[in-house]
C-alpha cells in the first residue's frame, strides 16, 4: 500500500502540503464555522493520513477501506481540536486517526499486527511483570533497558496492541453529569508556582526600556546571537552585551524584591 498512488480515487501525489501558518488560519475560519476552509483542511491533511496507516499491517484488508477509517479520525479530530490545547493538529490527530483505523480493523476480525511486534509487546509486558515484583515503580525506561532495546521500540510495540481512546471519552456518568478523561488529567507545568513566577517576571520586564527590552526578547525568545542584534539594533556588540547584563541584573533584583 505504500506504493499505491491511487487510493479511494485519489491521487497522493497531488496532495497538498499545509505551511503552520496555513494550518493556523484554516483552523481559525473553521472555528468561525467556514466549510470551504474545513474542506481545504480535511484534504490538506490526507498526507498525515497516510503516513499513520503504514503503520499496520493490512494485507488482507481492503486499503481503501483503512484509509476511509483513517479519514474518519481525522474528520473527528478536526471537529474536537480546540486551539486553546496548546498543542499541534498533528500532535492531536494521530491517535483518533489510529482509533479509527484499529476500530475498524478490530471489528472486521482482521486485524493483524507483525508477528515481530506482538513477540516485542509480549516480551515488555513479562519484562515489566518481572520488574514489577522486584519494585513498585517501573517505567517503560527500566523496560527498555532491561530488554537492551531503545525505549521507542517499547513504546510502539505496546501502541500496537492497545485500544487508543479520546480525550473526550465519557469515564463517568451520574444525574446528567459527564466526566471525560481530559477532565482527569492534570496540568503539571502550569502550576501556581510557575504562574506567580511568571507574573513576576512579567512585572519585572515591563520596567526594562524598549531597547533593553528588544534586547532580551530577541536574544531569549528568538535564540539571536549578540552579533544578530546588533546588525538589527544598530550598536555595537559589546553595547548589546552591556544592555543585556544590565537588563539581567534588573530582572534579577525586581523578582528577588
Amino acid at each position: 500500500m505504500s506504493n499505491k498512488v491511487i487510493i479511494c480515487g485519489i491521487n497522493t501525489a497531488t496532495l497538498p502540503n499545509l505551511s503552520e501558518e496555513q494550518t493556523s488560519a484554516l483552523l481559525l475560519k473553521i472555528k468561525a464555522g467556514d466549510e470551504q476552509a474545513r474542506e481545504e483542511f480535511i484534504v490538506g491533511n490526507m498526507r498525515l493520513v497516510l503516513a499513520v496507516i503504514r503503520r499496520f499491517n493490512v494485507k488482507n484488508t481492503n486499503p481503501d477501506d483503512v484509509f476511509q477509517a483513517g479519514c474518519i479520525g481525522l474528520i473527528k479530530a478536526i471537529d474536537n481540536f480546540d486551539l486553546s490545547f496548546g498543542v499541534k493538529f498533528s500532535t492531536y490527530a494521530v491517535p483518533m486517526i489510529i482509533g479509527e483505523v484499529k476500530r475498524l480493523l478490530r471489528d472486521g476480525n482482521s486485524m493483524r499486527i507483525s508477528r515481530s511486534i506482538r513477540d516485542t509487546a509480549y516480551q515488555v509486558l513479562k519484562t515489566r511483570g518481572e520488574l514489577e515484583r522486584e519494585e513498585q515503580d517501573v517505567s517503560l525506561e527500566k523496560v527498555a533497558q532491561k530488554m537492551n532495546v531503545a525505549l521507542s521500540e517499547v513504546v510502539y510495540a505496546l501502541d500496537a496492541i492497545s485500544d487508543t481512546v479520546s480525550l473526550f471519552d465519557p469515564v463517568y456518568n451520574k444525574s446528567g453529569d459527564t466526566l471525560l478523561l481530559m477532565d482527569q488529567i492534570g496540568d503539571e507545568k502550569n502550576t501556581d508556582e510557575t504562574w506567580t513566577e511568571n507574573v513576576a517576571l512579567q512585572t519585572a520586564l515591563g520596567t526594562l526600556d524598549n531597547r533593553e527590552k528588544k534586547i532580551i526578547y530577541l536574544r531569549y525568545y528568538e535564540g539571536k546571537t549578540q552579533t544578530e542584534i546588533s546588525k538589527e539594533i544598530g550598536i555595537s556588540q559589546a553595547q548589546v552585551s552591556r544592555l543585556e547584563k544590565t537588563a539581567l541584573s534588573m530582572i534579577k533584583n525586581r523578582i528577588r524584591a
